[in-house]
């Protein structure tokens, strides 16, 4: 089996020095000017010999962390697995991560890990992943992505993008997973237990289970002023307890949005879409949206 990036990133992580993360940085720095980064940059910001630098870059390609381009001159850029080690250990200096254990769930856009903080909590550790998909099926789905900036960058602003969704939200009571931290692409939140709803063939009450829904998506509206944009079965989490978690925000917007009618009818849309379907449970579109914006005070189903 593959090992993905933050697989790598765990297994050589602690095997990391500080030299190694300063290399990282440095290319990580020079990476906003230009895509392969010159060994003789790398020496002059890192301040360390020139052997001793060629001996890290050797280590870190060994690794997986980096790539070396062998054209005019030779190039070095950090690839996800070595923007992973920079993220985490940065979560690990500010005591969010002591350590990983098994993978939660591996996306089109991101790897989720379990993982204990240093008071032995568990939490989720959300890696984003942008570039599994091609570039014009990932702009066209987030208004937000820049034509001419790396993948890398890209992932840091989706992650920064969701995590400031989650913590409005979480403030405001819709049923989030707690935002803990976000570094670079990676996001540290409070456990995520349970499957996806599309994954359940019984969720008990199908009825009970879609008013959470829109319970959650009204508050989330009506309190938050947000609206999720890409809410379906495959991002509504069903927990042990029957509750719901709502995850993957890096999509929200704002509900003065130009398009937030269209987007908001199209979340609700897709998740009665699935109660209907799945469940043979039936809510007209129109009801529901007047509930979710509070023009309603109550479902009639």
């Amino acid at each position: 089996m593959v090992m993905s990036s933050a697989d790598v990133a765990v297994k050589v992580f602690r095997e990391l020095e500080n030299e190694d993360f300063r290399i990282l940085h440095v290319i990580e720095a020079a990476m906003s000017k230009r895509e392969f980064v010159p060994t003789e940059q790398i020496q002059k910001y890192a301040k360390i010999p020139v052997d001793r630098i060629r001996f890290i870059l050797t280590k870190l390609n060994k690794f997986g962390l980096i790539f070396q381009s062998k054209g005019a001159y030779t190039g070095h850029t950090l690839n996800y697995a070595g923007y992973d080690c920079l993220a985490i250990n940065s979560l690990v200096k500010a005591n969010v991560i002591s350590s990983f254990g098994q993978t939660l769930g591996v996306g089109k856009e991101a790897d989720v890990y379990d993982a204990l903080s240093p008071t032995g909590k568990r939490i989720a550790v959300k890696f984003h992943r942008l570039g599994r998909t091609s570039f014009r099926q990932t702009r066209r789905k987030r208004g937000y992505i820049r034509e001419h900036s790396t993948w890398l960058f890209q992932s840091h602003l989706a992650a920064e993008k969701e995590y400031q969704a989650m913590k409005i939200a979480h403030k405001n009571g819709v049923s989030v997973p707690e935002p803990i931290s976000q570094n670079r692409h990676v996001i540290a939140m409070g456990i995520i237990e349970g499957a996806q709803l599309s994954k359940y063939k019984d969720v008990g009450n199908p009825k009970t289970v879609l008013r959470e829904i829109l319970r959650n998506t009204r508050k989330a509206y009506s309190k938050a002023n947000l609206i999720h944009s890409d809410l379906s079965e495959y991002n509504i989490i069903l927990k042990p307890d029957g509750h719901i978690l709502i995850i993957d925000w890096p999509q929200a917007v704002k509900t003065n949005h130009a398009n937030a009618k269209e987007l908001l009818e199209r979340d609700i849309k897709n998740v009665l879409v699935f109660f209907s379907r799945k469940f043979s449970l039936k809510l007209p579109l129109r009801e529901a949206f007047e509930y979710v914006v509070g023009e309603v005070r109550s479902l009639k189903f």
